[in-house]
């Protein structure tokens, strides 16, 4: 099995460390062999993701619906037409009807746990009084109206319905359209329709990819426009949701999945091992090691190639560490945590002696795993907090989904009239310096003595 080795403690290194994060970047080309391939076969050119992307979203906006269901059979080889647009209630309802008691009572369980973080962390309004009059106050409100991406390519992720789902819920949304490729992983997944049925969606659509972003964003006959889009899926959906950020809210981009995992020598070879294969086998996706322990890298090392093929996916988790792995070998925790945060990763799992110490040298991450008995996978499939997290490096600035994700914010502001006088100078003079004579006078047409 192939995987980079990078010795950060060598001059020279920093440009290697450079190339790998570009290639995870939102602005890179994580595309598989399979996508390449369709890419060329429905545009007749090897276009680059953002071109094809600009091009189906351009399309959607301009036609429509046709432009939907064109994309549709180029991409998904699917023949979508007005009446197979939405999956039919009655089939979403049949297939929770056929999904097995454990699977439900598995779904209802992680639901609870996801419905109880979500509510705590969930914003509250906020009041404020001063004397003299003044009442100030932040308002949240729920969003009318989202769109969720839930993937369906090489995999099916009921979970992902649960984690983007259940957060809009608690959020108080009243609207929810689930979209899915019109595949046998995605909108035709049994277990993906029963855990919308458990979760009372009924509003599913067959559509995938970056039409399916700009059919929500714009609107097309059978799809009205959501106000806000979320979900992960593959780079085309992550850079469909920037092209349509500003007519429509975005989450966030959440690309192909990637774990970093920072590990001293006491860390378990064969544990870190299986974090790196667990994202890998999203194909793409990304597994870096960073460690100062020459023998931890050896061990992972010994225990990837052992462990590959036991996998369901091995191949193509074999092609992702090929493409976006790496064994990273750190002077010291220092500059092992400094590696890490410039990655600023989706995941970030710490398995040494005192973990949070050194968390807390890594500020930039979408979510972060401590110990040696908290693998991604927890956070992928129950523990509360969403597995909607941001990508390529773009936890620098931005935050995984949450319930809050679905609030909007407004200020309310209320003042009496002596309140009113009290800061009247600070406004006129303000207005004064900005030349916004207008501004000054609807402080003062308020304040005139009575004659």
């Amino acid at each position: 099995m192939k995987i980079a080795r990078i010795d950060a403690r060598i001059d020279g290194c920093d440009a290697r460390l450079a190339v790998l994060r570009e290639r995870l970047g939102p602005r890179g080309d994580i595309v598989s062999e399979q996508g390449r391939g369709r890419t060329i076969a429905a545009f007749g050119e090897p276009l680059s993701p953002q071109q094809v992307v600009e091009r189906i979203c351009r399309d959607v906006r301009d036609r429509g619906a046709d432009a939907l269901f064109e994309y549709s059979r180029k991409l998904d080889r699917f023949p979508l037409e007005p009446h197979t647009l939405r999956v039919d209630p009655d089939a979403i309802a049949r297939a929770h009807r056929a999904a097995s008691p454990e699977f439900l009572s598995t779904i209802r369980r992680i639901r609870s746990n996801i419905v109880e973080f979500q509510t705590a962390i969930l914003h509250r309004d906020v009041e404020l009084t001063r004397p003299g009059g003044v009442r100030l106050r932040q308002r949240y409100t729920p969003l009318r109206r989202v769109g969720v991406c839930v993937p369906g390519g090489a995999a099916a992720y009921p979970s992902t319905v649960l984690m983007t789902v259940v957060p809009a819920q608690v959020a108080g949304v009243n609207e929810i359209a689930v979209v899915a490729p019109p595949t046998d992983h995605g909108a035709h997944h049994p277990d993906v329709l029963a855990v919308c049925r458990e979760l009372g969606i009924d509003e599913v659509y067959r559509i995938g990819g970056a039409q399916a972003v700009a059919a929500l964003a714009y609107g097309v006959p059978g799809v009205p426009r959501v106000d806000k889009i979320a979900g992960p899926g593959n780079l085309f959906v992550a850079l469909a949701k920037k092209w349509v950020y500003g007519e429509v809210d975005i989450d966030s981009i959440a690309g192909p999945s990637e774990v970093v995992v920072v590990a001293d020598e006491r860390a378990r070879p064969e544990f870190v091992a299986a974090d790196l294969l667990a994202q890998a086998e999203h194909s793409p996706g990304a597994g870096i090691l960073v460690s100062w322990s020459d023998a931890l890298l050896e061990g992972v090392e010994r225990e990837l190639s052992a462990r590959i093929a036991r996998l369901s996916r091995a191949e193509l988790t074999v092609q992702s560490l090929a493409q976006f792995g790496a064994l990273i070998r750190a002077r010291d925790a220092d500059h092992a945590c400094a590696i890490a945060d410039a990655f600023a990763p989706e995941h970030l799992h710490i398995t040494t002696r005192d973990p949070e110490r050194l968390l807390q040298k890594i500020p930039h991450a979408g979510a972060a795993f401590l110990g040696d008995f908290s693998p991604v996978s927890i956070g992928d499939y129950a523990a509360g907090p969403s597995h909607v997290l941001p990508t390529g490096g773009t936890a620098r600035w931005a935050s995984g989904l949450t319930a809050n994700t679905f609030l909007r914010g407004n200020s309310v502001i209320e003042y009496a009239r002596e309140a009113l006088e009290a800061i009247a100078d600070d406004v006129r003079r303000l207005a004064d310096i900005e030349g916004l004579s207008a501004h000054r006078a609807s402080v003062d047409v308020r304040l005139e003595q009575e004659s």
